[in-house]
């Protein structure tokens, strides 16, 4: 069932702040009419399937979901995602990650230069990142990107190894992040692992679900205008 707005804002308990400027749901996918809304690029063929409310995404390799729409801050983008762990050969619990607000230096879509789904392909964005439990679970990560082949600046304190950030197999997790002007942040469930204030920060651009060599699900995805 798509999580409607009164859900959300009764998911957000924890951040009342928040939860009074979430202002109007933007765009939403309740994963029930296919893949429309959606531009898959896979680095070796996957099997991408929406129905029944759930998102279901296996790839032995690279994979990069890119929303259709531009987005613009300030904006908060929420989904529950799952990392499966069934003993099929790709349900490898690792690499629920994400870009947001990306977009080629000079401002124009990603979605005009297709990429293969490699991980490296992805240098040339500008944007910001997470990988939570990449490398096989082992590792979550912040970076924002700044559009430049083989750099992927990392600060120490984006680089977290703690297990209780990692993922959990079979068990679903909220995700929120938030573009707000220069304060960037990462959330998931109700911690937020990750925030930066950016002193030149993305304001528009693109939403990527990412991962690698995995089995995801993710369901209940939107997108909300944050009041100023």
């Amino acid at each position: 069932m798509m999580l409607d707005r009164r859900s959300l804002l009764a998911s957000l308990a924890a951040t009342p702040l928040l939860r009074e400027r979430l202002k109007k749901r933007l765009f939403a996918d309740d994963f029930r009419e296919g893949l429309g809304q959606w531009v898959i690029e896979a680095e070796k063929p996957a099997t991408v399937t929406a129905r029944d409310g759930v998102l279901d995404i296996v790839t032995p390799a690279g994979l990069t979901a890119w929303f259709r729409r531009e987005l613009t801050g300030p904006i908060a983008i929420t989904y529950q995602a799952m990392a499966v762990s069934e003993g099929a050969p790709h349900d490898r619990v690792s690499d629920l990650n994400a870009f947001w607000m990306a977009r080629e230096v000079g401002g124009g879509s990603p979605l005009d230069h297709p990429r293969t789904g490699a991980f490296a392909d992805y240098d040339t964005l500008e944007t910001y990142y997470v990988g939570q439990g990449g490398n096989g679970n082992t590792s979550t990560r912040f970076r924002r990107y700044v559009g430049r082949p083989g750099e992927r600046p990392l600060l120490p304190r984006h680089d977290h190894a703690s297990p209780d950030e990692m993922l959990t197999p079979n068990r679903w997790t909220s995700v929120r992040l938030i573009a707000d002007g220069s304060r960037i942040e990462y959330w998931s469930d109700r911690r937020r692992l990750f925030d930066l204030d950016d002193s030149s920060p993305y304001t528009r651009g693109w939403f990527g679900l990412r991962t690698t060599q995995s089995h995801l699900r993710i369901r209940d995805f939107a997108i909300f205008r944050l009041a100023r």
